[in-house]
């Protein structure tokens, strides 16, 4: 940051118009750097109104018309760590890992999972058994169909200590598209699958075990 011989950074220099325009160009850890070097920078980077506008950029606008009750910034922070939760699903299933399956549901008997194949597992060891048995396999039955999946119009809601996911997703090989839930719980600070849900994935002729 460019410093004048006062001390003050060019940026503080200008019209707090013209400073919170240029703010709106900034990202979520750029801003988050920028609150820290001043006390003039901190109460910009912080202003509700320009969160507020980087959350609908990023985001979605679907927040009941309301105002967050820890403010924007507060929002935003916890909208992309959801999102972040959200995509690390779709990488899991990529790499067929049990472990970080295992530890990414919650551990009771009221999650469920409706999957491409159109069943319905219910209960932590129903789900954990279906992924264990198909991870074993080259050939997933299409509710794993992997990696590389584009998302498209992706929602996201959160109320308290719950969130979900909506979402169009298209597929490189089988196509789409097809419509994706994933209802998440807030547990000790971790955010842990509680619910999933795809439509029902073409086969292309081949049975399901």
């Amino acid at each position: 940051m460019v410093v004048s011989k006062l001390g003050i950074s060019m940026i503080e220099q200008l019209f707090p118009e013209v400073t919170s325009y240029a703010l709106r160009y900034l990202d979520y850890s750029s801003l988050c750097q920028l609150s820290m070097t001043s006390s003039s920078m901190r109460k910009a980077a912080n202003d509700d109104d320009l969160w507020r506008s980087l959350y609908y950029q990023e985001f979605t606008e679907e927040t009941n018309g309301g105002i967050p009750v820890n403010g924007w910034k507060a929002h935003y922070a916890v909208t992309k760590q959801v999102m972040d939760v959200n995509y690390e699903f779709f990488s899991i299933l990529d790499s067929r890992s049990l472990p970080r399956m295992t530890s990414f549901w919650l551990n009771s008997d009221y999650v469920k999972c409706f999957n491409g194949t159109g069943e319905l597992f219910s209960g932590f060891d129903a789900v954990m058994q279906r992924w264990e048995f198909v991870s074993q396999f080259v050939c997933f039955d299409n509710w794993e169909i992997g990696f590389p999946l584009q998302a498209l119009e992706v929602r996201t809601r959160i109320l308290d200590s719950v969130a979900w996911i909506t979402m169009i997703a298209l597929h490189h090989i089988i196509g789409g598209p097809f419509n994706i839930t994933n209802v998440f719980e807030l547990h000790n600070g971790r955010w842990l699958m509680v619910h999933h849900h795809s439509s029902i994935i073409p086969t292309n002729g081949v049975e399901n075990p």
